[in-house]
């Protein structure tokens, strides 16, 4: 045995300051004989010699670390093999995969505890009556969704606030409304104008109505942001007060758009006078809105600044990140990503991401079941593939060892969203869902529900998934009974990771903190019982029953412990 991660049972600095030095644990079986840590500074190695301290069964092994750089990455050399956070290697392993110390302004302390509730306010209630646009396909609140743009339920903010009572009680704190500006569309990602909210979702007065409902309650309004286009009828875009010099060009004379769509026309980010607009003037589209926002979700923040030989992702997110904490330090911004982020993260600016890589695509791929069969995998050809535990734990702790705990933690933690299928649709067995749920809720990151999961709802596709939220049914027990457990008890929060048992069909794994200390058993299919043997003291906090033997995996089934340290 052999563990280490970036909580704080192993690392006590959370929020590390540069040139400060930050003791770092070890936690390995008897037998260890010697232990270093390696760590870069200006980008030499640096070798510190570990000190045991045996606790049990157990040995601690701890070094300070001297944090150089704003982002100190360490490694630890056990017995001769390097043990990075990717696991123990007999050979050499780049240095990608090194754990890290982040010196950057730490995230708000919220953002980390949060529990996210996704709605895309076309489909959550309407409470007014709204004439239809000229784009619209009016359509009624039980009528099948099709796969199109412009069928338009007539949702609106309003009704977003007379259900905060159903989002509170399902146990979500943080609201994440997709974009509420006006557009030609019910997604509303082609903004026609950044300077007011929709009068189809109620306008500015209604976001105000929202923000001040949730805040009471002491909950958090997050809204979505398009930094990479705009739609074709924006202002910036069109008419006589167009700025052609926003947007990129292409040869041709014709201009640059988001995968092809010719109504999403490419922002660009090399213009100072885009800066101005979108982020660094005093009444900025990013700064106005924080009145009523907590934060921005950046959408598509992957693409963001990047076009050919032009890379300014990074300098935009620092931006961001400045400026926003300029007027509200308390705010988040998390990416948009749909595959591996590290690159883009522990850079002073995007504090986390959409975690679709490191968390919803190996947890399809497990869980998925024989009737779900799509063309591609959220866009990669070929359908999803069938893997077993052993996979989905190795997918995990690759993507994990791109980035900084921090980063991870922050992340959010996703079964779907209004871009791809519901989960309900991708494992076909609510028994099933229930493991995914379980997971949603244990292991670290912000859990991100997308509404109208708790109520059971399918979906095949993203456009498909967008179906009305059916007010008057009852949600499933297993949604507020798993959040609840995660709002009670520290590890599931802020614990450290540790993996116990991974085999085809069952994935068990440690949450601890110094003070709190669950086993988790999640199982899809029925299997021998489990090697690990829980103690008499143990309690089961869901989904089993007296202390066995051996933990019984009989899938699916998902099980929480509470095993005292």
């Amino acid at each position: 045995m052999i563990h280490h991660d970036g909580s704080a049972l192993y690392v006590p600095d959370q929020n590390p300051r540069l040139g400060s030095t930050v003791d770092l644990w070890l936690r390995t079986a008897p037998g260890t004989t010697s232990v270093h840590v390696r760590s870069v500074e200006d980008g030499e190695p640096r070798f510190t010699e570990a000190v045991p301290s045996p606790r049990g069964n157990e040995i601690w092994w701890r070094a300070a670390v001297h944090v150089r750089n704003p982002v100190t990455r360490y490694r630890f050399l056990v017995d001769g093999d390097w043990y990075t956070a990717t696991g123990r290697a007999g050979h050499d392993v780049p240095d990608a995969t090194d754990f890290r110390l982040v010196t950057h302004p730490a995230p708000p302390p919220w953002t980390r505890e949060a529990i996210v509730y996704q709605i895309f306010p076309d489909r959550f209630d309407r409470a007014g009556s709204a004439p239809a646009p000229d784009w619209a396909e009016p359509a009624d609140w039980h009528e099948p969704v099709r796969h199109s743009s412009t069928q338009w339920y007539g949702g609106d903010l309003d009704g977003v606030t007379r259900h905060l009572d159903h989002i509170q009680d399902l146990g979500a704190d943080t609201v994440y409304l997709t974009p509420f500006f006006p557009a030609r569309s019910n997604h509303r990602y082609d903004a026609a104008s950044f300077d007011h909210v929709d009068p189809l979702l109620g306008g500015d007065r209604a976001l105000r109505r929202l923000a001040d409902a949730l805040h009471t309650r002491g909950m958090r309004l997050i809204g979505d942001l398009t930094t990479n286009h705009t739609g074709d009828t924006h202002p910036w875009f069109a008419g006589p007060l167009a700025e052609p010099d926003l947007y990129y060009t292409t040869p041709d004379g014709g201009f640059e758009t988001w995968m092809g769509v010719p109504s999403l026309p490419k922002l660009n980010w090399g213009s100072p006078r885009l800066r101005e607009r979108l982020v660094t003037a005093p009444d900025s589209v990013v700064k106005r809105w924080l009145r009523y926002l907590d934060g921005w979700r950046i959408d598509v923040a992957n693409m963001t600044g990047r076009r050919g030989a032009d890379d300014l992702t990074h300098t935009v997110s620092r931006l961001l990140a400045r400026e926003i904490r300029a007027v509200r330090p308390d705010a988040l911004l998390l990416a948009e990503h749909a595959h591996g982020a590290g690159g883009d993260l522990d850079v002073d600016g995007w504090q986390g991401t959409m975690n679709y890589a490191g968390f919803l695509r190996p947890l399809w791929t497990w869980l998925h079941g024989p009737s779900f069969d799509p063309p591609d995998f959220i866009g990669v050809p070929g359908g999803i593939p069938r893997r077993d535990g052993t996979a989905v734990v190795r997918t995990m702790r690759a993507v994990m060892a791109t980035m900084s705990w921090r980063s991870w933690t922050h992340s959010w933690n996703l079964l779907g969203s209004h871009d791809t299928a519901r989960i309900h649709t991708v494992t076909g067995d609510p028994a099933r869902s229930e493991v995914a749920m379980g997971l949603l809720a244990t292991l670290p990151g912000v859990p991100m529900l997308f509404a109208g999961d708790e109520f059971g709802l399918h979906g095949t596709n993203g456009e498909l998934s967008r179906t009305p939220v059916p007010w008057g049914a009852s949600p499933l027990r297993w949604y507020g009974d798993l959040l609840a457990l995660r709002r009670k008890h520290a590890a599931l929060r802020n614990g450290g990771l540790r993996f116990a048992h991974v085999d085809a069909d069952r994935i068990v794994f440690w949450r601890e903190t110094a003070d709190d200390r669950m086993l988790v058993l999640a199982a899809r299919a029925p299997g021998a019982p489990v090697p690990l043997p829980l103690p008499a003291d143990a309690t089961n906090l869901y989904g089993g029953a007296s202390v066995p033997d051996a933990l019984r995996g009989d899938g699916p089934t998902f099980q929480v412990w509470s095993v005292p340290a």
